[in-house]
């Protein structure tokens, strides 16, 4: 067992509000799961910040036509606050536009240049005249090759989701001017991650109890082989390189991000008045890191970050990645650009933060993707929070109070159920322990939940309303089990409702330095006086959350992506331009997912004078497994296009509705049939 513990959530971008995805993929769990180390007696402390640099900052400043450190000045703010309310315990927030962190960040970089690890490469790159500046992949616009969105991005199309270089788009043009850019030479450093290859899938391989999906996914990039991965681009924001020959150029935002991290625990370190404490946590080997990330973090925070780790020599690397996967919405995926998210700063004006915290606890993306909706939300609030939890804990306070003049019986003569039920205490205390320490929250949430479900099925089995009378020894003992089982939940549900149980615990007179190790079934002593408390939950009328679903579609109505706004017609064409596509029926016979890709499946379609192979972004939609067989019509003429090292030899036809959904074009003709 290590002496300390480091957590780390990744660091959002200073760009937007934080909302619902944000939560359930990298800073509830890493809350969760330091707030009970902090109950065991650890040393622990949770670092995150803003993440200041990079495209996502400089285009919001583009939009909004501000500079881009009143952006990050703005949301910096606005997220560290909402944190804070929503009760994310961070030991320090900080900002990667800090001064400490750009001098850690380019010191970093000075130490692998003076190994001599980087290579340096030139490359062509689109290149903006009027604007006087290579154009990142974000800053380049045209249609995509694959599905023929005129609105495609230099890195992906947001409509196909098929991942894309610049030069992949057809008739590219700048997004900051619209002119057509031109084709120009630059130079860049890179580091050759195919040299840690080796290293890297040794490491990977001795790690234990990591998730099977970030296994996966760090493994489809190990099989694919790793490349050269570019350290600097062409930025006017960010880091500069601290080299004289770098001038006008800046640290990728992918390399000096989670340096962040240590930027972090410097600051919190000069805090504490000892400014060399952050070593302690980064260079000593008895500390175990863990990174919480979203799953589109895992090839930075499993591959790139340990490998600079590694070569420079200094820190420890991590012992965990318990990377979460998505969350959607009401069945949607979240998509903030449609309107379609549910904003913490929104969600905190009108419900408490305890409420969320459980809720979305409870069905946290762990190794799937998992769906937040308003009805479930209701649902477990007035089910489980409510009728479980709120309603043992009032039984058991109000009798209490009205029969026992608010104190504590004393345990007399007790039965075999009023033992059996007191040693559920500790049975469930070992198994939310155990899921806790497995990175398993959902099942700690549960194991939680089911002592309270434990102690109401007690406290009905029992019926005190009757022994009061007729036994008030029998009574008296039920009352006892149940306040001692009402403070062990008081303490083991602190992690995930800390605004709740430190209520709870100053009604039940239990101390708030209460530590881990000392819940019990006997907290608290026979005579013992307990206050008279408040309901700790009010259910929620179908009225909120439908006002609640409402604003949501509203908002992406307004957004334009309501179940009336369809995509506009294009431009009329001719028929001979229709009539030169050789539209041919098909079937899928094989499938699987593209590695290195979020959104591509390698399909392989029976035409039936051929077997082409078709790339196709539909992962978010299908899993390989279940496409097999499926009729389809496929463009069968169009020009082969190379993507992810993989020739598409067509084009599936797909129907999108209004919901962004896609679904097969089918046809019930002999594949190889052509469709007209």
């Amino acid at each position: 067992m290590s002496k300390r513990i480091l957590v780390t959530s990744a660091l959002p971008y200073a760009n937007g509000p934080i909302h619902l995805g944000h939560l359930a993929g990298a800073y509830l769990p890493a809350d969760l799961f330091t707030r009970y180390q902090r109950l065991k007696g650890k040393d622990i402390i949770h670092i995150c910040g803003s993440d200041e640099n990079g495209v996502p900052i400089t285009i919001a400043a583009e939009k909004e036509g501000v500079s881009p450190q009143e952006i990050v000045d703005r949301y910096h703010t606005r997220n560290k606050d909402v944190f804070r309310k929503f009760g994310i315990d961070f030991d320090y927030y900080g900002r990667t536009s800090s001064e400490t962190h750009k001098k850690t960040s380019q010191d970093f970089f000075l130490n692998l240049y003076d190994q001599d690890i980087f290579t340096k490469q030139k490359q062509e790159q689109f290149f903006d005249e009027e604007a006087n500046m290579f154009l990142p992949d974000r800053y380049v616009k045209g249609t995509c090759p694959n599905c023929g969105h005129p609105e495609a991005y230099g890195d992906q199309c947001e409509k196909c989701g098929t991942s894309l270089s610049p030069t992949d788009l057809i008739d590219p043009v700048s997004a900051l001017t619209g002119n057509k850019p031109i084709v120009k030479e630059t130079e860049h450093w890179f580091i050759p991650l195919g040299n840690y290859q080796e290293w890297l899938e040794e490491w990977i391989g001795s790690r234990e109890n990591w998730k099977p999906n970030v296994v996966g996914q760090c493994k489809s990039w190990l099989d694919t082989g790793l490349g050269d991965r570019a350290v600097t681009r062409d930025l006017s924001w960010g880091v500069p390189v601290p080299l004289k020959e770098g001038e006008g150029k800046v640290l990728y935002v992918w390399f000096d991000a989670p340096i962040g991290y240590i930027s972090a625990t410097k600051e919190w370190a000069k805090i504490q008045g000892d400014p060399d404490r952050w070593k302690t946590y980064w260079q000593d080997e008895e500390t175990t890191l863990i990174h919480f990330i979203g799953k589109d973090n895992i090839v930075f925070h499993c591959i790139m970050f340990p490998a600079m780790l590694k070569q420079h020599g200094d820190f420890v690397l991590p012992e965990n990645v318990p990377a979460n996967e998505f969350l959607n919405l009401e069945g949607r995926k979240l998509s903030t650009s449609k309107g379609w998210a549910v904003w913490l700063e929104e969600y905190l004006e009108e419900f408490q933060a305890d409420l969320l915290r459980y809720v979305l606890g409870t069905t946290l993306p762990e190794t799937k993707d998992s769906d937040f909706s308003w009805k479930d939300f209701q649902s477990r609030v007035n089910s489980e929070l409510a009728d479980i939890l709120g309603n043992f804990v009032f039984r058991t306070t109000s009798f209490t109070q009205r029969f026992f003049e608010g104190a504590v019986p004393e345990l007399s003569n007790p039965t075999d159920l009023d033992i059996k039920t007191l040693e559920k205490i500790s049975d469930q205390k070992e198994k939310i322990e155990k899921a806790y320490e497995s990175f398993k929250f959902r099942e700690a949430i549960y194991e939680t939940m089911e002592l309270a479900r434990i102690g109401n099925r007690y406290f009905t089995e029992t019926e005190p309303w009757k022994t009061r009378k007729e036994n008030p020894e029998a009574c008296g003992n039920t009352l006892y089990v149940c306040l001692q089982i009402s403070a062990a939940l008081s303490v083991l549900f602190e992690p995930i409702l800390p605004q709740k149980m430190h209520q709870l615990r100053q009604q039940l007179g239990v101390p708030e330095s209460i530590a881990w190790n000392m819940v019990d079934d006997h907290i608290l002593s026979a005579g013992q006086l307990i206050e008279e408390g408040e309901i700790l939950f009010e259910k929620i009328e179908d009225e909120t959350v439908e006002k609640q679903v409402e604003k949501l579609k509203q908002r992406a109505a307004d957004k334009g992506s309501s179940e009336k706004n369809f995509t506009p017609l294009k431009d009329e064409i001719e028929f001979n331009n229709f009539a030169s596509l050789d539209l041919r029926a098909g079937k899928i016979i094989a499938a699987k997912k593209v590695k290195k890709s979020n959104k591509l499946i390698q399909i392989t379609v029976d035409l039936g004078f051929e077997k082409r192979t078709i790339l196709s972004g539909i992962a978010e939609f299908f899993d390989p497994d279940e496409i097999v067989g499926q009729s389809v019509c496929v463009v069968a003429n169009l020009a082969p296009k190379k993507m992810m090292g993989i020739e598409s030899n067509g084009m599936i036809l797909m129907g999108e509705d209004t919901e962004g959904t896609l679904h097969f074009v089918e046809t019930d003709a002999e594949p190889g049939s052509p469709v007209t």
